[in-house]
């Protein structure tokens, strides 16, 4: 899709499965005849070979999509019923059906902003996170073109692997954290989300003259992290690492020691337990996490051999260290060694790191690791890390701008807080 000085549309992936059950609430079109409301089923013979295009006739006219996961992988997943404005698409994907939803951007947005946090947010807050939200979409589909670095090597000795969202060849942007949230009209389009897409409509992040991808997570733990860290090795100027912090003296990075660091808890805008700014991102069952700025996991010897090897497809045998080989200007560990008595493996980035040492995702990669041994025994009997942060970290801390924005930062502060040089610009 090329973009355009008008609003385009955006095709949001939704579910994928064997058969897809949907509820159509009002008259759509579909192959030139009309279909009425009412309950139906699409399976994979239904699709294969032609895709099924449901359009609303009415502006009213929406569809209810039947168990959609959501927080796939994640230790929130659940499935529920969504309902979604704009075209229903089915299409034969790697065989299954997969149901695609057509929407004006402006109107997707309304439901990402209500979806990752809180639509009874201060509207600073939640202008900021309207612009990063356009922009990294706008930005996405306009970096489908260009050639990337291999996102998986291996080898005998170290696994590297990130993820990003170039797997989505048939839709523009998926409807999950691997992208954004996004749930359609199944939460509440609060008043304040309405203003704030009006209010910004039409605004991206500009980095010269190039749409900023602009990144955003939870919880950065204090300090954000470097783009080429996280995902692809390529410099981004805009998404480097910046202390989360008021002080424009501190606010460059210095060196520091991530044992210090990441088990101290050191000042920060997202270092708060204010639950009335926290209320404002961690919506539903996000609730159910508290401690994120600094977290402690602990497994026994046993625990952690038999995770890590459910979880990599690897026979270590006994896991008997875990070395962090090269950190982030975070803190996060972009390479870790892992020990086994039967083999070693370095493993990167980020995210395969959390996968590997999670039942999900670990918050994050920015950890240090203890070990507690019996007697003289070489091999720990029980590992405990303890971290920082939510999330990979990199651009907007979604907590750190909620209190910016309590605060009285304006939306423009708080996004030339964590993307550095940028600015904003009205393309439509």
């Amino acid at each position: 899709m090329m973009l355009s000085k008008t609003e385009p549309a955006i095709r949001v992936g939704i579910i994928a499965a064997p058969e897809i059950q949907f509820e159509l609430k009002g008259n759509f079109l579909m192959n030139s005849e009309i279909v009425t409301p009412g309950s139906y089923s699409v399976s994979v013979e239904d699709v294969r070979g032609s895709t099924r295009e449901y359009m609303p006739q009415s502006p009213t006219s929406t569809f209810v999509l039947k168990n959609v996961t959501i927080g796939i992988g994640f230790h929130w997943e659940q499935q529920e019923n969504q309902e979604f404005e704009g075209g229903l698409i089915l299409q034969f994907e790697n065989g299954l059906v997969r149901a695609v939803n057509e929407v004006p951007l402006e109107s997707y947005l309304k439901s990402v902003i209500s979806s990752e946090m809180s639509a009874m947010n201060d509207l600073n807050l939640l202008n900021a996170h309207a612009i990063v939200s356009r922009s990294w979409l706008l930005a996405q589909i306009q970096n489908k073109q260009k050639p990337k670095a291999p996102s998986f090597t291996q080898t005998d000795s170290e696994i590297v692997k990130w993820y990003d969202r170039d797997d989505h060849a048939t839709f523009d942007v998926c409807a999950d954290d691997h992208c954004q949230r996004y749930q359609g009209i199944t939460k509440v389009i609060s008043e304040n989300a309405q203003k704030s897409i009006a209010a910004t409509r039409g605004m991206v992040l500009m980095y010269g003259n190039e749409i900023c991808d602009a990144r955003f997570s939870k919880c950065c733990g204090g300090i954000s992290e470097d783009f080429e860290n996280v995902w692809q090795p390529v410099s981004v100027p805009y998404l480097v690492a910046v202390r989360d912090i008021e002080s424009k003296m501190f606010h460059k990075l210095v060196r520091f020691s991530s044992e210090v660091f990441l088990t101290a808890s050191p000042e920060a805008f997202c270092n708060t337990t204010d639950p009335k700014i926290l209320s404002q991102v961690l919506i539903d069952f996000d609730r159910k996490t508290t401690n994120f700025y600094r977290w402690k996991v602990e497994y026994s010897q046993q625990e952690l051999s038999v995770l890590i090897a459910k979880k990599s497809g690897i026979d270590f045998g006994e896991i008997v260290d875990l070395i962090p080989l090269e950190r982030g200007s975070s803190g996060r560990i972009i390479q870790l060694k892992i020990k086994g008595t039967n083999r070693k493996i370095i493993v990167g980035k980020e995210l395969e790191i959390r996968k590997w040492l999670s039942e999900s995702h670990l918050y994050s990669s920015a950890f240090v690791v203890e070990k507690l041994f019996e007697g003289n025994s070489k091999i720990p009997y029980r590992f405990i890390l303890r971290g920082a942060g939510w999330g990979h970290g990199v651009g907007m801390c979604q907590i750190g701008a909620a209190v910016m924005s309590r605060k009285g930062y304006s939306s423009t502060q708080i996004l030339e807080h964590y993307f550095t040089g940028s600015s904003i610009k009205s393309i439509y």
